[in-house]
Parts: structure tokens; sequence; C-alpha cells
């Protein structure tokens, strides 16, 4: 087996085992319009989620819950001042229901299965 399809095969193997609900997690951003500002990687209009992840990671439950909660409430209700000048529109539609419970599921998505970055020094948590 040459080097290529040494690696072409692992990937795929790599790709049979990774979580569906990774997947799945990243189609909700997508498809609730999260990926128009937001990358994996790289900022856009607002942070990756790398950076996310990176700035609100914590190893305590409890402040991990509050964390997500901020996070609920800034995607929400949008603001500024955040990640920098560059405001977050409200996001109102996404409070309650099957929109609410899909947001969770990003916000738990980006928490736990998105790769930390680093976290940029513009960012000022509020609460």
């Amino acid at each position: 087996m040459n080097r290529f399809s040494f690696t072409a095969v692992a990937s795929a193997a790599l790709l049979a085992v990774s979580s569906p609900a990774a997947f799945a997690d990243a189609a909700l951003a997508a498809s609730n319009g999260c990926t128009a500002c937001h990358q994996l990687d790289k900022k856009v209009i607002g942070p990756a989620y790398g950076q996310v992840s990176a700035c609100y990671a914590e190893k305590d439950a409890k402040k991990m819950a509050a964390n997500k909660a901020a996070l609920m409430k800034h995607v929400i209700e949008g603001g500024a001042g955040v990640w920098g000048p560059i405001p977050m529109p409200a996001h109102p539609q996404l409070k309650d229901g099957a929109k609410n419970a899909e947001l969770v599921k990003i916000i738990d998505w980006v928490m736990k299965d998105v790769k930390a970055t680093e976290c940029p020094k513009e960012f000022k948590r509020k609460g």
C-alpha cells in the first residue's frame, strides 16, 4: 500500500469512528446561520469556535454551566464589547422550543468537541 492509499484509508477510518453528533451539531450551527459569522478555526466577523471554546473553558462543572448559560444569553440577546467593537445581533428565535434545544446542542458542541485555540486579548468577559 502506498503512502497516499494509507492516508486515505486512515482518514476514512477516523471519519467512521468520529461522533455522528459532532457532525450533526456542526450542521445545526450552519442551518441556524451561525457560520455566516463564525468558523471553526478562524475569526470571520465573530470569533472562531476554537476561540470561544478557549475563552469559556472551565474544569469546574459549576463554572462551566455558568459559562454555557452566559453564551446562551449572549446568542439570544446579542450585544457588544465581549469580543471587540462589532456587536453580535440578537437571535430571539432561538429562545424557546426546538430552536432553543438546537442552541444548547451547538453550544455543547463548541465547548466539548471543538478544539480550543487561543483566547484573544480583546476578549472581555461580562458578568
